[in-house]
């Protein structure tokens, strides 16, 4: 019960690396606010996360609008009493997309999701952790592709690079409050963000196989192996840890190309 009596907010909680978070979060005995775009995935993660044993409750939003993310901040402190932990998760990507052939909606699209929404989602969680001056814990969910170049992911490896930067940024500046800021950089894992690469009728498990062969632990990563990172980032077992990039990756950067 590494998370007893804790309140956590986990943006993009209703797949994934978000559920499976707020799953093994509840079990850590942490109370778990989930925020998502789909009230129905946010309601199924709420159902599996309570089936466990554990208090859950949805918030549905977008984080790239400021109302939103203010108001999924406001939700979990009113639903808690507080809020210790915060997981920003929620992303997006848009692929095809070189500088020259992106066009420029997506670009603002997958930046607004994927990096304004962590700087919105975190101003609001810091204001409240500040105000009531309890330290707390930010882990921002960011990504292997904000550390290398991948091809036609522009955008992508740009919000990605940025959330890194920006993590030690709100580490740096909040440290003096006790709030710890740091990242996991997951690999390939099999979510429905990679499932989005296959053609059509291509069969996923085949799929997961042919990709597993370019990893050096010999597999896709699972949501859970993410979010097992996540809950020691978030934990007082990391109480002396801030400002760093926790890679989540089966061993895929170990090679100066990145596999997988």
């Amino acid at each position: 019960m590494r998370l007893k009596g804790k309140r956590a907010l986990i943006t993009g909680g209703g797949t994934g690396i978000g559920r499976a978070t707020a799953e093994l979060f509840a079990r850590e005995g942490a109370h778990v606010m989930v925020s998502g775009r789909r009230r129905a995935e946010l309601e199924e993660t709420v159902r599996l996360v309570e089936r466990a044993g554990g208090r859950a409750a949805p918030v549905q939003g977008d984080v790239s609008q400021p109302r939103d993310a203010e108001r999924m901040v406001a939700d979990a402190v009113a639903a808690f009493g507080g809020l210790d932990i915060l997981v920003n998760n929620a992303g997006i990507i848009v692929r095809g997309a070189s500088v020259t052939a992106v066009a420029i909606e997506d670009w603002n699209r997958v930046l607004g999701v994927d990096l304004t929404g962590v700087f919105l989602v975190s101003r609001f969680a810091l204001m409240e952790m500040v105000r009531v001056k309890g330290g707390g814990s930010i882990v921002n969910v960011s990504s292997i592709s904000g550390m290398f170049a991948d091809a036609n992911l522009a955008p992508y490896n740009a919000a990605k690079g940025g959330v890194n930067l920006l993590t030690k940024n709100m580490a740096f500046d909040y440290a003096a409050y006790g709030i710890r800021v740091n990242a996991v950089c997951p690999g390939l894992i099999a979510t429905p963000m990679p499932r989005s690469r296959l053609r059509p009728g291509e069969d996923w498990d085949a799929a997961l196989a042919q990709w597993g062969r370019n990893i050096p632990l010999g597999r896709v990563g699972r949501p859970e192996d993410v979010a097992r990172a996540i809950l020691f980032l978030a934990s007082d077992d990391a109480q002396w840890i801030t400002g760093e990039t926790l890679v989540v990756d089966g061993g895929s950067t170990i090679s100066p190309r990145p596999l997988g």
